[in-house]
Parts: structure tokens; sequence; C-alpha cells
């Protein structure tokens, strides 16, 4: 492919349609160019501060806030109107409302720190009042009603606390302190916007460069040249490319659609029926929001509010991750067992050598893991994945030129092909050392050589990429990252409402006595019930948002039950993303059950199925955190390969079939020996294997015998 082609090409945005409420707008001309211009200010704006030169924290997040919502209110309209192109008047003002709010916290900066939590004025309490119904409104566009209600019915309770019963009750609050209090860093500017203005916007932008360094097209690739030709070959190339893919999205959604459009066909070709299908493309994305490096954007938020560094909250979804990928590979080879499917001729499939000579576009991902394993800061860590995407790219563009210049007969052409290769490299050379002073040094080079090092590392954040992708596409770059960034904007303001309230009224720590009293009784029980809440929120709910009201409701008191931090964290967040595949709402699911005209309910039953390993992993390091990777590197060993071995053995059990067609109650059994190997512990081990093993060679005895 060309440079010039390949400039040409569209970037379509990681984070599809199908995620948000779907009414995305027609825009004018001089609509789309004003937008283009604000997202790429909006990111570059966030790549300057958290690189070059820091803000106050209550600035920088109204910042955040009052420009994503700006852009929010462009790119959806309030409902979906067909035919509609352009912003009407009235949402220009709500724009112009919301960059209002966000000037007003500008201007009025050191009056609102000196009064932060003790006094307010009216001018505090008038922009906080349209600020958190602008916030509302933007949640409703970008991520449906599901939010914004539940944060209404908080908003609610903050003003009916005195006629509540039992453990709701409260003294109430006056109007004017509550909009003050929530509008502020208590509440809509607290710790989920501060992920979301820092952690997130960095690696959305991380993901963006990927995007559009063809990563995630060379990732699917590869998995079909791999495993294409195999037994139900797509299903497994799927499974492969979600846990690939899944390092780059993040996204449930994102995945399905992104993969879907290429596996869904492959394996309906192959034999799978529509539901099977839809619901190993679903399964396999949604376990890419459980996959280390690049985890969903709730880690970030765990990470901020129990101090842990991501580096380690990442390390101890490693295993986790991989039994659910295990689950998944081994459901779909025994399904295709039972049914006879085959692969895909490796004619039809992507040259395999062809895609093992490109294995340096996985580099992005190499030097991300290698900076986190090193101990390097989040930011810093996806600052070099962004440089090392950039050389990716560079790359590919670079191999696309020779292949191009190869039958060049006219020597000009060729001198010029050359002349421009030489040129890019000098840019590189160039931008690489800026980029070794900038990270080297960072703010202290700042202070210390003023401008010059300021327009150092401006170089290093605009030319550098531009001279290595090429203006189009770094603006395409930046412009994708901030589109893709606009609705975890508005879900981590919205939640922060709600962890603003839960702060106020102090529900947070009478739920922490209710799971005291339950817990009493049974930690189990405890578990169970908070395992019911975050799956229910999560139910039409983006996973974000789900973690970060019950964390802030439920962690705290499984914490004070003697749950270690990671443990309660990690639980809560994994039922919150595998509730994208949990009837009756399961957004993963469905966004897969549309892409091939599939019945949705019987697609996310199939893709429950798949999925069991995870909603049953999480109690196992409930009871024993060495699936967390904590404790000694024999007895995680240990549990691994143990764990492994069982949920083989639940794949055997639901799917039916283990070295043959398994009658129901031997099915049931091979349940209970899964759990047992599950569980970490050499007692329960060798009870699973002394009920599996048997099981399993008297079904291939069977086997042989009908065969014969």
């Amino acid at each position: 492919m060309s440079t010039a082609h390949a400039a040409e090409e569209t970037v379509k945005p990681l984070i599809p349609d199908e995620e948000f409420s779907g009414n995305r707008r027609l825009l004018h001309r001089w609509e789309t160019l004003l937008l283009a211009v604000l997202c790429v200010g909006f990111t570059v704006f966030h790549l300057y501060v958290l690189n070059v030169y820091s803000l106050e924290p209550l600035l920088f997040r109204a910042i955040h806030v009052g420009w994503g919502t700006a852009l929010g209110l462009i790119i959806y309209a309030p409902f979906r109107k067909a035919g509609r192109v352009g912003v009407p008047w009235y949402d220009w003002l709500l724009v112009l409302a919301s960059i209002a709010c966000a000037v007003y916290v500008v201007v009025e900066l050191d009056g609102l720190l000196f009064r932060a939590g003790a006094q307010f004025t009216t001018g505090d309490v008038i922009s906080g009042f349209i600020g958190t119904l602008l916030v509302l409104e933007f949640t409703r566009r970008t991520s449906g009603l599901a939010l914004p209600i539940v944060a209404g019915i908080f908003i609610i309770y903050c003003f009916v606390g005195p006629w509540m019963p039992g453990v709701l009750e409260h003294k109430g609050f006056a109007i004017d302190r509550f909009f003050t209090y929530i509008y502020s860093e208590y509440g809509i500017f607290g710790v989920t916007t501060q992920v979301s203005s820092s952690y997130i916007i960095l690696f959305v932008t991380f993901a963006a460069f990927l995007h559009v360094s063809r990563v995630g097209d060379y990732i699917n690739d590869l998995c079909n040249a791999m495993f294409g030709w195999a037994r139900g070959g797509p299903a497994k190339a799927a499974v492969a490319s979600g846990i690939m893919f899944g390092s780059i999205s993040g996204s449930a959604v994102a995945n399905v659609v992104a993969s879907g459009m290429v596996t869904i066909p492959m394996m309906r070709k192959v034999g799978y029926d529509r539901q099977t299908a839809a619901a190993i493309e679903a399964t396999s994305s949604t376990g890419g929001q459980i996959t280390p490096p690049v985890l969903g954007a709730g880690a970030f938020l765990m990470a901020e509010i129990t101090g842990i560094p991501y580096g380690q909250i990442a390390l101890a979804a490693v295993i986790p991750a991989l039994l659910f990928y295990i689950a998944c590979w081994i459901h779909v080879d025994l399904h295709a067992i039972r049914l006879g499917l085959k692969g895909v001729s490796r004619s039809e499939l992507p040259p395999l050598k062809l895609m093992l000579t490109r294995l340096y576009l996985f580099s992005p991902l190499i030097v991300f893991v290698w900076a986190l394993l090193e101990g390097y800061s989040p930011f810093r860590a996806g600052g070099l994945g962004i440089m090392a995407a950039l050389i990716a790219g560079w790359l590919s563009r670079l191999f696309d030129d020779i292949k191009s210049a190869d039958g060049v007969e006219d020597v000009r052409t060729a001198t010029a092909v050359f002349t421009a290769l030489l040129l890019r490299f000098g840019a590189l050379a160039a931008g690489g050392i800026l980029l070794v002073i900038g990270f080297q040094y960072g703010v202290p080079l700042v202070r210390q050589l003023g401008n010059f090092a300021v327009w150092s590392l401006v170089l290093v954040l605009v030319l550098f990429p531009a001279a290595l992708f090429g203006w189009k596409r770094t603006l395409e770059a930046l412009s994708l990252a901030a589109r893709d960034t606009v609705q975890l904007v508005a879900v981590c303001a919205c939640a922060g409402i709600i962890v603003g309230v839960i702060a106020l009224t102090g529900i947070g720590g009478r739920f922490s006595e209710l799971i005291l009293g339950i817990a009493g009784a049974s930690q189990l029980v405890a578990m169970l019930f908070a395992a019911m809440v975050a799956l229910i929120l999560g139910m039409g709910m983006p996973t974000t948002a789900a973690y970060a009201i019950a964390a802030a409701v439920i962690a705290p008191g499984l914490t004070k039950i003697g749950i270690p931090a990671l443990v309660a964290h990690m639980f809560i967040f994994y039922f919150a993303v595998i509730s994208a595949i949990t009837p009756p709402v399961a957004l993963a699911s469905f966004a897969a059950a549309g892409m091939c005209n599939a019945d949705p309910w019987k697609t996310s039953w199939i893709a429950l199925k798949m999925g069991l390993a995870t909603f049953i992993i999480p109690f196992m390091f409930f009871y024993a955190p060495v699936l967390l990777m904590q404790g000694e590197w024999t007895a995680i060993a240990q549990a691994f390969v143990s764990a492994s071995i069982g949920v083989w053995f639940l794949a055997g059990s639901t799917e039916g079939w283990f070295g043959g067609k398994l009658a129901m109650p031997l099915r049931i059994v091979m349940f209970g020996a899964a759990l047992c190997l599950i569980h970490p512990g050499t007692i329960t081990d060798l009870i699973g294997l002394a009920i599996g093993v048997p099981i399993y060679l008297w079904q291939r005895l069977q086997l042989r015998r009908a065969a014969a």
C-alpha cells in the first residue's frame, strides 16, 4: 500500500456507536472542521498538561469536564432524528453553558479553593446547578438512561433523607449546599474525573495511535493465519484476537465490532450457527477488559482508589485472564469436535510468513509492559507506548514505500522516494533525541531552560508524530483519541455525582454496617451480595461507572470484614465486566447478535455458559488470593495448573462432551470436580483429579468401543 493511499484511509472509532446511545449527528462541513479542531486540541492539551506543565487539579478537571461536555453535546443529538443535519441553536447554547461553567472555575479558582466545603456564593450555586444538569444530559446522550437515572435517584435521596426508613435516614441538605458540594473536588471533579483526565485519556490516546498503526487489523490477520485452518479455526482465531485486541481497546463492544466483522462471517462459513458464532465473539471480546496490560478503564480507577500501583493490578489479573481464555478455547474446541466442524482453507487465509515478518507491530505493547514491570509510572509507560506505536507505524509505512518502489523505472521517482525515506529517518532520529531529553528530565528541564525545553517537548508531541505518520494520520489519531474519551468523561463525571452523594450522606458507612451484619452470618453471603450489586449495576451501564459505584458502596464494607483491598476491588471489577454477557441486559452479546442477525436472548445464554468460569474464579481468589499472584511462586504455579485443568473439566461439563458425549449425571459430577480443581489447594486438587481423570478415561474407552 502506498503512503498516499494509506493517508487517505478513514480511521474508524475504536468504540463504536453500539456502545453509545446510537444518536451521532450528521454535521455540516464547517461543524465537522470545528469538531476536529476541538478534538485535536482536547487531546494535545491533556498530553501537554500530563507530560510538560501541570495545572492545579480542580482547574484541570473543570476544563476536562467542560471541554468534554462541549464535544459530547456537538457529537450526540438529544434524540434519534433521522435526516437531521447540523447542531441546533439550543445545543449551541448548552455548549456555551458548559464552557462558561469551566471558565467560571478558571476565573474563581482561588475563591473556590478558599471557600471549599465551608462557604459559597450565588455564582457557585448557579454554576454548580447548571454544570450538574449538563453532566446528566451529557451522560444520557453518550451512555443511555441507566446511569443518569441512578444518579438522579441519589440526588433525590439527598433531599428526602429525613423521611427515609432505617439505615437510609439522614438529616437532608439544602439545594445551595448540595450543588456547590457536588460541583467540586468532592463530587464531579473528584477521584473518578481525576482518573478520566489522566490515566484514561493517556491510554485511549495510546490505543488510538495503535489503531492508526493498523495493529488491530494486523492482530486479526495474524490470529486467522495462525489458527483459522485448525478444527473450528475461525472461532479459535476469535478467542486469540479477543485476548490480544483487548489489550488495545479495553472495551467489550469495541472488540466485538472490530474483530467480529472478520471472525463472525468466517465462523458461519465453517458451520457455526448464528447464536453460537455471536456468543463466541461476545465472550472472547468481553475478556479483553480483564486482560493485561491495558485492562478496562475501571482498572485505572481501581489503582487511584486503592493506592495499589497499576502494574501490580495488571499482574494480579494475569492468571484469571488466562483461565478465562483457556475456558473459551476449550469450549470452542469441544463444540467443534461435537459437531465435526473444520477450519478454513489455508489459501483463503493471510500468509503466515508475511504476518510473522510484521511482528514488530507488537513492539508498542512490549514497550508498555516492560515500562510497567520496570516500575515506570503509568503516564511514563503510556507515553513510551505512544512513541513506540509511532515508530511501528513509521516502519510499516517505510516497508510499504520500499515495496512500492521496487519496480520503479523512473530514476527521478526512485530518488524522490529514497530522499523522502532519508528525511523521515532524520526526523525519527531528531525526535528520538528530543524524546530522551523529555523523558529523562521532564518538568525540571522546563524550569531550568524555560521555553527551549517547552518547545522541545512540543516538537516531540507534534512534529515527531507528524514526521512519522504524516500530518493527516497524526491529526486523525489525536481526534480519534478525543472522540473515544468522550463517553468515559461523561461516565466518570456522572459517577462522581454518586460518589459525592455517598460521601455527603454517609450512606457508604451504613452499607458497610449492613455488610458487616451479613458477614456475621457468612462471608460468602456478603460476597454473593457484592456480586449481585456489581452485576445489576453493570447491566446496561458502562463497566467504569458500575465499578465506581460498587467500589464506593460495597468495597469499604468488604475490607472491614477482613478481605484484602486488592481482592475486594478485583472481585467487584470482574462482576462489573462480565455483566456485558449476563442476561437480561448483555451489551456485548446484543452487539454480536446484531452483527449476524442472531437471537440476542439465546446468544446471551450461550455466552454466559462459555464465560461461566469467570463467575466462579472471583470466588476462588476470594478464598485463596494465590490466583491473584499473592504468595510463593510454587503455590502460584500449582494453582494455575490445577485451575487450568479445572476449567477444562468445567467446559466439558457445560458442553456435554468430555472424550465423548457426557451423560447428565456425569456432567454434574464433572462440574463438582472442576470446582475442586479451580479452588487452590493440594487436597482439593487431588479430589478433583481423582473424580475427573477416571471419567475421562471411561469416556475415551466408550468412544473407541463405539468406533469399533
